[in-house]
């Protein structure tokens, strides 16, 4: 077995992981990149994570993609879906997950830096984090194929048609974007996606 400790990367089921959380000889894990481009779910209507067509591909077609020796070290795991810190939308049930999306506060508190003072201190015109420069940044920025991209978060946006987001350049898109058409302004084009896993270490 390699070397493994936080932030290590490591090669599973033909991609590359980076750790970011060891408990009792179990791995959390998020693909060093993004490696597909999806909308959040398949149409446009109010959703949370625990019905969305993301959640449904992630536990479906793409953990199916695993041998079976890889799926008995995938650990399934209870994860809670707060409210959107805010805006009030609702995160909706807690959810059994084989694989997932991080939630925002997996990405801001805990797993890419502590920027939770930020989260829980909103300014009186932000919408975005866009407006102010967080020293966390760049350890979200991930790429696909070569170019930084942004990538989704199971949590809810401003709304329920919305899901929040980390931009191309780390920041935290905490109003959403549109969960069937991603971000309009860049032509229709889908989220990021880095899909995360307890590993049996």
């Amino acid at each position: 077995m390699e070397d493994i400790k936080i932030d290590s990367s490591l090669s599973f089921g033909g991609y590359n992981w980076r750790v970011l959380d060891i408990q009792n000889n179990r791995a959390l894990i998020i693909t060093e990149d993004i490696i597909e481009q999806r909308a959040y779910h398949d149409a446009y209507k109010d959703i949370t994570w625990a019905d969305c067509a993301l959640r449904k591909y992630l536990n479906g077609e793409f953990y199916d993609k695993f041998s079976a020796t890889d799926k008995s070290r995938i650990i399934p795991v209870i994860n809670r879906n707060p409210d959107n810190q805010w805006y009030g939308s609702k995160g909706g049930a807690d959810t059994q997950d084989s694989v997932f999306l991080l939630s925002i506060e997996e990405v801001v508190c805990k797993y890419f830096g502590d920027s939770s003072s930020k989260l829980h201190n909103r300014g009186k015109n932000q919408r975005y984090w866009f407006e102010r420069k967080d020293e966390n940044n760049s350890k979200r920025k991930s790429k696909f194929e070569g170019y930084g991209w942004w990538w989704w978060l199971r949590s809810p946006g401003r709304v329920s048609v919305k899901a929040v987001y980390i931009h191309g350049d780390g920041n935290i898109g905490i109003q959403g974007n549109n969960i069937l058409k991603g971000n309009i302004s860049d032509g229709e084009c889908k989220g990021g996606v880095r899909p995360s896993l307890w590993l049996k270490l």
